[in-house]
């Protein structure tokens, strides 16, 4: 049993402009720090183009035809002041979601253990009808909600702890008992969501946290609420929404993490995914915006994945 990681090059040419913090350098950076020789036991897999149809069973007829109508042939276009499209972000976009549509089939279908996507444009502030904060089309929830068509399950549980909260993850969860949502978040901050009183159906469990908090509460965060209530939604599948955004050294948060953090975190989430879904996990980047971090953190992620 392997971990797999899926990554296509055409992620990296989505370029939303010059300065703008969510760079094709990015996923450079991630996929130049697992080529290293401690990684080549990763089972290297293409991410596939997802299909329209998976994409409109989360998504709006409207915003999928908005962004597909709407690829610039040179330059950028903008959906909001934060999201642009280019020449390639249509192909891009669909590779994200279809590597995440393959690694829940990879995991289901007992080939390899977990999985990593190395994808982008990120997809956890994505709403059913409104692309946004860097995001698309929302890569989990699609993951997740093909996991229930395609291999029956009830239960699917998504863990984010990129610093900003996943308004478009929590948007589609929240009226749905069957799936779980946990966040941990720097807050009062962007997007503006994710209150601790946002409970959803008793299904969304939300940890914010004060600019400069640290590795003691994140991790106090994660021992006494979010670890134990998703214990108790006892999911048959893990999704993770991994970024890397709340390291001390990231340029748009402050919270103030380190590489311990994210190899912490993720051994506690994979113990999870061992005991209650046979170690089903599928994880998925989103955010981290200092290339250095961000590919030290991914790396510390991924090790972890490999773990036996």
């Amino acid at each position: 049993m392997r971990t797999a990681l899926f990554t296509h090059p055409i992620c990296i040419e989505h370029n939303p402009g010059q300065d703008h913090p969510e760079s094709p350098a990015r996923l450079k950076s991630v996929m130049g720090a697992l080529s290293t020789e401690e990684f080549d036991g990763l089972d290297r897999r293409e991410a596939p183009l997802s299909n329209i149809a998976s994409i409109k069973a989360v998504h709006q007829l409207e915003l999928i035809n908005l962004v597909m109508e709407n690829i610039p042939e040179t330059g950028q276009k903008f959906l909001d002041p934060d999201t642009a499209l280019s020449p390639h972000s249509g192909d891009a976009a669909l590779r994200a979601v279809g590597g995440c549509i393959a690694a829940v089939d990879a995991v289901m279908g007992g080939g390899v253990r977990n999985a990593f996507c190395a994808v982008r444009p990120p997809g956890h502030h994505a709403e059913s009808g409104r692309s946004m904060g860097f995001c698309i089309f929302n890569n989990v929830v699609v993951a997740a909600d093909y996991a229930r068509k395609k291999h029956g399950l009830t239960r699917i549980a998504v863990v984010d702890f990129d610093v900003h909260h996943g308004n478009g993850t929590q948007h589609s969860f929240e009226n749905d008992q069957d799936l779980f949502y946990a966040s941990s978040h720097q807050f009062p901050y962007y997007p503006g969501t994710g209150a601790a009183s946002e409970t959803g159906v008793g299904n969304i469990a939300n940890f914010p946290m004060a600019a400069g908090e640290g590795s003691d509460a994140f991790r106090k965060g994660y021992t006494r609420q979010l670890l134990p209530a998703l214990r108790e939604f006892d999911p048959e599948l893990l999704i993770i929404s991994a970024g890397f955004d709340a390291h001390e050294r990231d340029p748009l948060a402050q919270i103030g993490l380190n590489e311990e953090d994210y190899t912490w975190v993720t051994r506690e989430l994979r113990e999870i995914a061992e005991d209650c879904c046979g170690g089903r996990l599928v994880s998925s980047l989103e955010g981290g915006y200092n290339l250095d971090s961000l590919a030290s953190s991914a790396a510390a992620h991924v090790r972890v994945l490999l773990e036996r």
